[in-house]
């Protein structure tokens, strides 16, 4: 954690994802804030004019239906959640439309779930899209796709969905517009004493530990998903940005320089896109549990994995998809493209690579991962 910055990381930021919170969006739960959005959009369109580009991803569709069907309580049942979010992405949409047309401007809706971004192919297409829009002067408008997701596939909450985003597409900042004013050393809901953090180091520990606690009673998240979002945007070098939505003119005071919130800053190296890809994939579909040297030639040696450095596996897949690889007290430290299935890499592991013909019958690579398709975390 640092002082106060000067000025805010918006300011010279040309690419931005804003993820805009359910209690914002439908004010307290009570349906969709069409002034509030109309205020959003005004300022989205002044700096769009000014040569930004700006993709929106905004949560309350399931809230807005519930208000349209006449729901008070939040059904429990995914059915239910899952009629609602069809009913509510209809007024969600409605509205933003509608606000953009004022301003010149045409939206575009995008339903994404956590397959589209764990499969290449759909990866390559949503970030085809999204580029395309952007050129076109179009304002993308994301959520997470709940008529659809279960939560086996889900993304979870709209905070990293806007981190996928912004890896996705390489924005430069990611800003996460919520119901506080930014990330107190405690919840200054319970504690007086509980002072704003102006800015701080994306990743830093000491932020998810005085994170904890849940966001309103209308979202999913809470100040501690908006940190490790934050986590996850800095992978790919974009900082984070957390301020009261209903801040006047926060984002057009943002673009200006203003420091407005809390600024979570990025100190890593881009990541190759691939690369961004294998990071977040937040659903592996195995794990190697990999002994001491393994680790040490992973994480300080740039080496790729061989099987004899592999004591464990766990898990269901097949060569070419994304398993973890975690050290022997259970961290994970990085992931990546398996070139063997789970049966055979269990008549493999531990061996060196020289065995695997004896083993298998055929060789396909020496490595379990080969170091260029591998990411650490």
């Amino acid at each position: 954690m640092s002082s106060p910055s000067a000025s805010s990381v918006v300011a010279g930021a040309r690419r931005l994802v804003i993820k805009l919170g359910s209690s914002l969006v439908t004010n307290e739960g009570r349906g969709i804030d069409h002034a509030a959005v109309a205020h959003w959009a005004e300022q989205i369109a002044v700096l769009t004019k000014a040569g930004r580009q700006i993709v929106l991803v905004s949560s309350g569709a399931i809230v807005e239906g519930m208000q349209r069907l006449g729901w008070t309580a939040r059904p429990s049942a995914i059915h239910e959640l899952q009629a609602a979010a069809a009913v509510g992405q209809m007024g969600l949409v409605q509205a933003y439309e509608t606000a953009f047309s004022r301003h010149g401007f045409h939206t575009a809706q995008i339903l994404l779930t956590h397959e589209d971004l764990a499969d290449r192919r759909r990866y390559l297409n949503a970030r085809s899209t999204l580029v395309t829009l952007l050129a076109l002067s179009v304002i993308p408008i994301i959520n997470e796709n709940d008529t659809v997701t279960t939560d086996e596939i889900r993304v979870g909450d709209n905070d990293t969905l806007g981190a996928l985003v912004t890896n996705l597409i390489e924005a430069d900042v990611l800003v996460l517009l919520t119901d506080q004013q930014g990330l107190y050393t405690g919840d200054p809901r319970k504690d007086a004493a509980a002072t704003l953090l102006r800015s701080g180091r994306a990743g830093d520990p000491a932020l998810e530990t005085i994170a904890g606690g849940a966001g309103s009673q209308h979202g999913r998240g809470g100040m501690l998903t908006k940190v490790l979002a934050a986590k996850r945007a800095a992978r790919s070098g974009a900082s984070t940005v957390i301020a009261d939505g209903r801040e006047p003119d926060v984002l057009t005071r943002l673009a200006a320089g203003e420091a407005i919130g809390t600024e979570l800053v990025a100190e890593t190296m881009t990541l190759a896109a691939r690369k961004q890809w294998l990071a977040d994939h937040v659903r592996v579909e195995g794990r190697l549990t990999l002994d001491a040297g393994a680790v040490r030639a992973l994480m300080h040696e740039g080496k790729s994995l061989l099987p004899i450095g592999v004591s464990a596996c766990h898990g269901r897949f097949d060569r070419g998809e994304i398993v973890g690889c975690f050290d022997v007290d259970g961290r994970e430290i990085a992931r990546g493209l398996i070139n063997y299935s789970v049966s055979e890499t269990q008549r493999i592991l531990g061996k060196p690579s020289s065995e695997i013909e004896s083993r298998l019958g055929y060789v396909d690579e020496p490595e379990l991962i080969h170091r260029d398709n591998l990411v650490l975390l």
